[in-house]
């Protein structure tokens, strides 16, 4: 008998073989099963909803349903496109809301709005182009009601140009001031054994002091407070004003803090005109409209009404203007779509290479800054395209530091007089952790062939072990100033002012639109439109010119497949399954603690509004 023969395997064995392979092969039958599913939905998503068509018919209301102000949104076509989906109202963009209560001002068929923003999330300077859309909206004659379970403050302040406002019974409205916090994090870094070593230009650039202080510093605490004074009178003289009510009477109302009491007091004080339940508010709608029956009050939305054909009065001539958008931070990421990405000023290049129609630029800017590389490019870029049509900026809520360095290119700055603008400064933070590595008994042992030469490892901007010489930090201080310097002369080339001009309005220092206007950091006072006719006049079109928006709304998929890399697909994906609190934890992560390069940017402790 030949004993080298290998023994038999039991039957458990190939049971378990044969179990494995089907396990394995019906995960990947389901995965592509569900990959199909899933492209499949996309797609007649697409089609559907691209076949979508509105008709207006008479007795129609417009239900304005705003959670947010965004200058580009994404559509959640995941959620509303398959099975296990929630549907919801698609997001529109602000171009999008203001263009959809200009239609319904001109049309016949819708008779007024329901306004219905409670928990409104957006800029001051949104929410007053929003507000002024609806102010030129009652011009028509239309009526406007606002209702809410209980308003934020920003969303009564948009609310109080309605004709009516109606407030639940337990509602509230707190009416109380404004704040701005920031969170300071020197003294648990300490802890930790990591110490930011920072280096800036700017008395008033207060983004670094989270680092490095325990509280704000005077300067920094005295533009803050200089802003949300301006701002918090700006919105009460705009409440007083729509409910025809003396400033100082508001003003004792939220100074009083008269808002926590019961809700009578907001009808009693001429803030509110009567209270009511929510499921009572289509009979309210019903007696308006003069009809018999809450059935016979038809509703549209404002993504509806992106599908309705352009009736107003717009201009539409023959030459034309385009208008793009720049918001959010300035970062060249290949794993994110939010922010300013690189590919703005490639979009500005072909613009000017490609011979295309546009006789004059819009750029609409929503951004605190960012990199000041990268601000430097697309700097370059409007500079280069000014030379062959006008070039107008128009500001939105914030259009600081990095996104002041952009707009400083332009022949023209249009901000809203809520505006944050200027911040004209130069930071750049290395974080050194030589304590945190002594209590874990670690230790770096660097080879070198010049004094400078670990500045390399990991960066610049890295963090550290070892700490930094005197003479390295007196490098990285020049290249900080260097870029300061960089950044006056752009401002002054572009504004038309001296270098030490600029240097005495900037130094990090921010303002509100109204006093950049007076300081010269801006032409003129206006939201999109204004910027718009500005343009058109420059470009001597001023009665003969039609408006190319672009693209201010992306769905899902095209944002998941808008990058070409493996990780960047995968990097979407991820943010997309989110919870929203997670989405702003990794948000806050990102912006604490990955600073690199020189930055040109704001503090991210926006006021509460």
């Amino acid at each position: 008998m030949d004993t080298n023969l290998p023994p038999k395997q039991p039957l458990g064995f190939w049971k378990t073989v044969l179990a494995s392979f089907l396990g394995f092969l019906g995960a990947h039958l389901l995965f592509c099963f569900i990959f199909i599913f899933v492209t499949i939905s996309f797609i007649v998503g697409a089609v559907l909803s691209g076949d979508r068509s509105v008709t207006i018919r008479d007795n129609t209301v417009l239900r304005i349903d705003v959670a947010s102000l965004q200058e580009i949104v994404v559509t959640d076509d995941l959620s509303s496109i398959l099975p296990f989906g929630r549907s919801s109202e698609k997001p529109v963009s602000l171009t999008q809301a203001l263009q959809g209560i200009r239609k319904a001002k001109y049309n016949p068929n819708i008779k007024g709005i329901y306004l219905n923003v409670e928990n409104l999330s957006a800029g001051l300077a949104s929410t007053d182009d929003l507000r002024e859309a609806l102010v030129d909206f009652k011009k028509s004659g239309k009526f406007i009601i606002a209702y809410a379970d209980g308003y934020s403050q920003k969303a009564y302040y948009l609310a109080s140009v309605a004709d009516r406002i109606v407030l639940n019974p337990e509602g509230m409205i707190p009416l109380v001031g404004m704040a701005s916090s920031t969170l300071m994090m020197h003294e648990a870094l300490e802890k930790l054994g990591i110490k930011a070593e920072v280096f800036k230009v700017g008395t008033y650039k207060g983004a670094v002091e989270p680092f490095i202080l325990d509280k704000l510093s005077e300067p920094n605490r005295e533009q803050i407070q200089t802003y949300l004074n301006g701002a918090w009178e700006h919105m009460l003289s705009g409440i007083a004003s729509a409910r025809k009510l003396p400033i100082d009477s508001v003003r004792a109302f939220a100074e009083g803090g008269r808002a926590f009491a019961e809700s009578q007091i907001y009808v009693k004080s001429g803030l509110v005109d009567t209270l009511a339940y929510r499921l009572d508010m289509e009979e309210v709608i019903a007696r308006k409209l003069g009809v018999s029956s809450p059935s016979k009050v038809r509703q549209v939305t404002l993504s509806d009404l992106v599908l309705v054909p352009d009736a107003t009065d717009e201009p539409k001539g023959s030459k034309q203007i385009t208008v793009l958008y720049a918001e959010g931070e300035i970062m060249d990421s290949p794993y994110s779509q939010e922010g300013i990405q690189s590919d703005l000023a490639s979009q500005l290049k072909r613009l000017g290479d490609d011979g295309s129609s546009t006789k004059a630029l819009v750029l609409r800017i929503n951004s605190p800054g960012g990199s000041a590389f990268l601000s430097e490019q697309i700097w370059h870029q409007i500079r280069e395209l000014k030379k062959k049509f006008p070039v107008v900026v128009s500001m939105g809520d914030v259009a600081a530091s990095g996104g002041y360095y952009i707009a400083s290119a332009a022949d023209a700055v249009v901000a809203s007089p809520m505006t944050l603008t200027g911040s004209i400064g130069i930071f750049g933070i290395v974080p050194e952790a030589s304590t945190l590595a002594k209590r874990l008994g670690l230790s770096m042992d660097v080879v070198k062939t010049s004094p400078y030469a670990d500045l390399e490892i990991g960066g610049i901007f890295g963090i550290g072990i070892n700490g930094l010489s005197p003479e390295q930090k007196a490098v990285i201080q020049g290249m900080v100033e260097r870029g300061y310097r960089t950044f006056l002369s752009r401002v002054a080339e572009g504004r038309g002012m001296s270098v030490d001009s600029v240097d005495h309005v900037g130094q990090g220092r921010v303002w509100l639109g109204e006093k950049a206007k007076a300081l010269g950091l801006v032409d003129e006072l206006g939201g999109l439109e204004t910027a718009i006719k500005l343009a058109a006049k420059l470009a001597n079109i001023s009665d003969d010119y039609y408006i190319h928006y672009g693209t201010t709304s992306y769905s899902f998929w095209d944002q998941l497949m808008s990058n070409s890399t493996s990780d960047g697909f995968v990097a979407r994906v991820r943010e997309k399954l989110m919870t929203e609190q997670e989405r702003r934890l990794q948000q806050f992560l990102r912006q604490s603690f990955t600073y690199t390069g020189i930055q040109a940017r704001l503090p991210y402790g926006y006021p509460s509004f």
